[in-house]
């Protein structure tokens, strides 16, 4: 019988765990100073300001469609098929004038009202994308360049629908975790629907809110450790352009109604790049990573945001091309 194999040292353990975090401590003192430390702070506050006007928003849509919408309402206006309710739901997005931040709790009580998952899906990622407010804003921030509004509309609708009839091809229900329902709907006695609203509202805020400040965090984080001078390095080439910029979008979380000022100011990417970064950031972000997670489960949000990322890229790169 051979001999059970003896444990390793504990010293070399802590060596495994403590010398990377040691080099690590050392690489952030050099790097982030006291003026490092207030930047942290601000560009942290100002995402969590951004984002939590619309985080109400779509709690307080969510609680209102929780409590106040009948199941057969959504029966009726989508088609029963998915793949024919994916494109419907993917320009119904237009709808709702807020960021990327009232998106996931207004999917995710749609999803509990029967809604299928892949129309869902493809309402929250366009809705923070092609809304009125945010196309305006881009028509602004662009101006005498229509083309850069069409352009967003075009390649924000098709990633949205692209990705609805790809979870219809290939997604698997065990890969999403469905949103329970927080209101109670009336159990063990008559249905109350305004103490069903006031119970939904206070648990989509206060459980999207905590996923919105670490997604806010990361984000600031990135903007202190990285210099913009490491940004230029990649400016003149096309090719590197798009999916630095893409990358940026992710990093930066910046509110969809004002990441279009971003790109028009980052003058040395190609329009192609600057297209990518408007297209990419309202799907596909930090604070959206994390409210994701919160509301679907990570492995959900880790294979639906790489998917969506190479979908926008795309779609980026063919319409940007094209116009």
């Amino acid at each position: 019988m051979a001999p059970a194999e003896t444990p390793p040292p504990r010293w070399r353990s802590a060596l495994l765990i403590g010398v990377p975090a040691v080099v690590a401590a050392a690489a952030l003192v050099t790097v982030w100073d006291a003026g490092g430390v207030q930047t942290w702070r601000t560009v942290m506050v100002a995402i969590v300001v951004q984002g939590v006007p619309f985080l109400v928003l779509g709690t307080v849509v969510s609680a209102a469609i929780g409590a106040f919408v009948p199941e057969r309402v959504f029966t009726r206006v989508l088609p029963k098929n998915p793949a024919l309710a994916v494109p419907v739901a993917g320009v119904a997005g237009a709808v709702l004038p807020g960021c990327e931040c009232a998106s996931v709790p207004v999917a995710g009580s749609l999803m509990r009202r029967g809604v299928a998952p892949a129309a869902a899906l493809a309402f929250l990622l366009s809705a923070p994308a092609i809304n009125p407010v945010v196309l305006v804003a881009t028509a602004i921030a662009f101006p005498g360049k229509p083309e850069m509004v069409l352009a967003r509309l075009l390649a924000s609708l098709a990633t949205a629908v692209v990705m609805g009839w790809l979870w219809v091809a290939f997604g698997r229900p065990e890969w999403l975790r469905l949103p329970k329902s927080s209101a109670g709907h009336g159990e063990g006695g008559a249905r109350n629907p305004l103490e069903e609203f006031r119970r939904g509202l206070q648990h989509d805020f206060l459980h999207a809110g905590g996923f919105l400040v670490v997604g806010a965090a990361a984000a600031a984080t990135f903007n202190v450790l990285v210099p913009p001078s490491v940004l230029r390095i990649f400016a003149d080439s096309p090719w590197l352009g798009v999916p630095v910029l893409a990358f940026l979008a992710v990093i930066l979380a910046v509110c969809s109604e004002a990441d279009a000022f971003v790109a028009a100011s980052l003058t040395g990417f190609s329009p192609t790049a600057r297209l990518a970064f408007m297209v990419v950031g309202p799907m596909v972000d930090l604070k959206l990573i994390a409210l994701q997670s919160g509301a679907f489960g990570r492995a959900f949000a880790l294979r639906f945001s790489s998917a969506t990322f190479l979908v926008a890229v795309l779609a980026s790169i063919v319409i940007g091309g094209a116009l």
